[in-house]
């Protein structure tokens, strides 16, 4: 009976896999043939002047690349928030351009100053000029009035004074660039962005990124389309919360019960030279960590002072585009290597047994993640200020997209050892599957979690230097989404069921059961809730009806986490020998926590269409990015660091280090969110919504005393964060030693 019940939760886990992917990967080849075309010559109508070609564009997406891409501003709304987004600031600036000059011209005056339907005459010709698509599908050109050309000749000057000369507001250093061809050329990208994002799909009444952005001035409006599926996303929601509810209720007490030992089974634990050294990682870790809040708090500060650190001149040696940088990519790099060390560290545990040149494959990869995260940093430095070529810089530099900002050759590397990982941690759990005990079900969605793991970091390789912008943001989100969010949250999942087995506070029966179910239930909104990051990315409809309502499933476990720290809270009292664990269960309580409120709550309040089109790009982004990704990743990479070292550790622990960086850290987060980035998220969405996208972004906005006031108390959580982050790096750090030292 047991059996058909397994083989009925493993079909179901299958099914959810197999159709999501096909429904993926079928958006996929919808994006491929229906993404903004990128025309061979851009020319004026009256004079047929070539105004740009296919080259300067292609060319300008890797001069943009190169400054930092998604670390300076952002393009359709990926990136970062200091700077503009881009492709709003130009539309609307080209549109005030064309605007102000044929009011002169018709009536000697600026169009602020029209009558109502002098203003709706212009703005009629406005539309009519920038949303009908000019583009020839034979000659494969673009047509523009001279009315938009003179509009871009005004832009394209204004750019290159801003990326040669400086912005101090936009956070932009004094010679970003300087080439007068690259500037040009920079200049004929940013322009194709604002055309895609403003010219009308072939037979359509909306443009190729969906209306965004927000634009009254040339009515990009929200289509009906995403206020449909966002209220369709809002009743699923609801539907699938109470049928999850149900099913919670009705199945979690009937797992096997378990008699729980008097005394800790893992005291006398048997410990292999490969775990010990597994242990040298969490120095380096720790230490990343450091950096990582270091490069923080130099990234916070330029969006009040703009190019100096309290006066003194930084900008010039560590721009903003790569203290966030570094920022981002460390927050990467600890929290995956954390995770990795402890597949590692626990692989013995796993088989039983300690497997041929582990030791070796161990110090092999530190080595690898050292180069790695040393040659990429310092690759990101000489890419931004130039000193690399262009085609040097992809695969050395700076790529330019948000969380995999490293070269080319740095991304193959971190491949390979992700590979060789694969088959060390991997041999360690087959083993495991092969003797064919209570524990083969959660080994087996293990090892497919590991492998998925190694599988899914290439496709960060699926696209080229000269790729296109919609297909690149389709494999980026590949690779953040659904390898981080995606097959890392299976991993941890199963990781954790198999920690909780191992204390025998937990069935293998039950564990296998629950993991595969979770597993089921994340990626059923998971994999496919992929597309919530496309919906305005020159990506089809398909994306938003798909996305909308994929995304919606992904929050409803997640609903359910207070479930999941009530019972590790009374898992805490169930025996006195459990308190030897109390901290990193108290970190797992965490993650559930933010896991409810920073993936759950705040994700969802940027996941539908209607709020996705307003706020994406905007503070209320960056509210879920800290508390998901740090809330829930990087308190789970914590929590993995202190139980491995608990494991290893004979001595008891003085826990006065790792209570104050527990609170500390969860009070800190609150405040940087609750006293800053929410309420500068919530005036700017405000903002976009009443007034258009580009408002929202605008340093009118971001320097005006409020939001400046709102940006300084973020100061108070940030110290608070930051004295968490101090201890939990000395104990780590103190008892990393103290375990090194220690003989087997």
């Amino acid at each position: 009976m047991k059996n058909i019940e397994m083989r009925k939760i493993w079909i179901g886990f299958s099914s959810v896999v197999i159709l999501s992917f096909i429904a993926l990967i079928w958006v996929g080849t919808e994006i491929y043939q229906t993404q903004p075309p990128i025309p061979d010559l851009v020319i004026v109508s009256e004079t047929g002047a070539v105004v740009f070609t296919k080259n300067d564009i292609q060319t300008g997406q890797n001069v943009w690349e190169s400054i930092g891409g998604m670390e300076v501003g952002s393009i359709w709304g990926h990136g970062s928030y200091v700077a503009p987004d881009w492709t709003a600031d130009w539309i609307h600036k080209e549109a005030v351009f064309m605007l102000d000059a044929w009011a002169r011209k018709d009536y000697n005056d600026n169009y602020d100053n029209l009558g109502v339907e002098e203003k709706a005459a212009l703005k009629a010709r406005l539309i009519k000029n920038v949303k009908t698509n000019t583009y020839n599908h034979t000659t494969k050109s673009i047509t523009i009035s001279k009315a938009r050309y003179d509009a871009i000749k005004q832009n394209s000057s204004y750019y290159a004074t801003i990326f040669s000369e400086g912005h101090e507001q936009y956070a932009i250093q004094k010679g970003a660039l300087v080439d007068t061809e690259k500037l040009a050329q920079l200049n004929a990208f940013l322009f194709w962005t604002s055309w895609a994002a403003s010219t009308n799909r072939p037979n359509e009444t909306y443009t190729y990124t969906s209306n965004w952005p927000h634009e009254p001035l040339i009515d990009n409006t929200i289509t009906p389309d995403s206020q449909i599926w966002s209220g369709f996303s809002v009743v699923l929601l609801l539907l699938f919360i109470g049928v999850l509810t149900y099913y919670y209720i009705r199945n979690h007490e009937k797992g096997e019960a378990v008699v729980q030992p008097n005394e800790d089974p893992l005291t006398d634990i048997l410990l292999t030279r490969s775990q010990k050294s597994v242990l040298k990682y969490f120095i380096v870790i720790s230490l990343l960590i450091g950096l990582q809040i270091i490069l923080g708090i130099l990234t916070v500060h330029y969006t009040v002072e703009g190019q100096a650190f309290f006066g003194f001149d930084l900008a010039s040696i560590l721009p903003y585009a790569i203290t966030r940088t570094w920022h981002t990519q460390l927050a990467v790099f600890w929290i995956a290597a954390t995770w990795l060390a402890t597949g590692l560290f626990l692989a013995p545990m796993i088989s039983g047994k300690e497997m041929k040149y582990q030791v070796f494959g161990i110090n092999f990869l530190f080595s690898a993640l050292l180069v790695i995260v040393l040659g990429s940093l310092l690759g990101e430095w000489l890419g931004v200020h130039q000193f690399l070529d262009l085609t040097t810089n992809f695969f050395f530099g700076h790529q330019g997209y948000e969380y995999m900002d490293l070269g080319r050759f740095w991304q193959i590397f971190l491949a390979v050892g992700l590979v060789l990982w694969v088959i060390m941690v991997g041999r360690h759990v087959l083993y495991g599957i092969r003797k064919n005990d209570d524990t083969k079900h959660l080994l087996i969605i293990l090892l497919i979690s590991v492998i998925a793991i190694g599988m899914f970091f290439f496709s960060g390789l699926m696209y080229g230097e000269n790729s296109s912008l919609p297909v690149i943001n389709y494999w980026r989100w590949w690779l953040v989404h659904l390898w981080v969010e995606g097959f890392f949250e299976v991993f941890a999942t199963v990781v954790i069921a198999f920690i909780f087995l191992r204390m025998k506070i937990l069935s293998a029966k039950t564990a296998g059961k629950a993991s595969i179910a979770s597993a089921t239930i994340f990626l059923a909104g998971g994999i496919i809730g992929t597309l919530h990051h496309l919906y305005y990315s020159g990506t089809p409809v398909q994306a938003i009806a798909l996305g909308a309502t994929f995304s919606a499933l992904e929050v409803v476990p997640l609903t359910l986490m207070g479930f999941e720290i009530r019972e590790n809270w009374n898992l805490l009292k169930s025996n006195q020998w459990i308190q030897n664990y109390k901290w990193p269960i108290f970190f797992f309580i965490a993650v559930a926590f933010w896991n409810m409120v920073g993936a759950g709550v705040f994700g969802f309040l940027i996941n539908p269409p209607i709020a996705l089109y307003y706020i994406q790009g905007l503070n209320t982004t960056a509210v879920h990015a800290h508390t998901a990704l740090f809330g829930v990743y990087g308190m789970l990479g914590m929590g993995f660091i202190i139980i491995c070292l608990r494991f290893y550790s004979d001595r008891k622990w003085n826990n006065q280090k790792l209570k104050r960086a527990f609170w500390f850290l969860n009070i800190g987060l609150s405040a940087m969110v609750i006293l800053s980035l929410l309420p500068v998220g919530i005036i700017q969405a405000y903002t976009s919504i009443t007034k258009g996208y580009s408002f929202a972004r605008d340093a009118e906005l971001l320097y005006s005393p409020v939001v400046q006031t709102l940006k300084w108390l973020r100061m108070i959580g940030d110290i608070i964060f930051s004295v968490g982050i101090f201890y939990f790096c000395w104990f780590a750090i103190q008892e990393t030693i103290y375990c090194l030292k220690k003989r087997n």
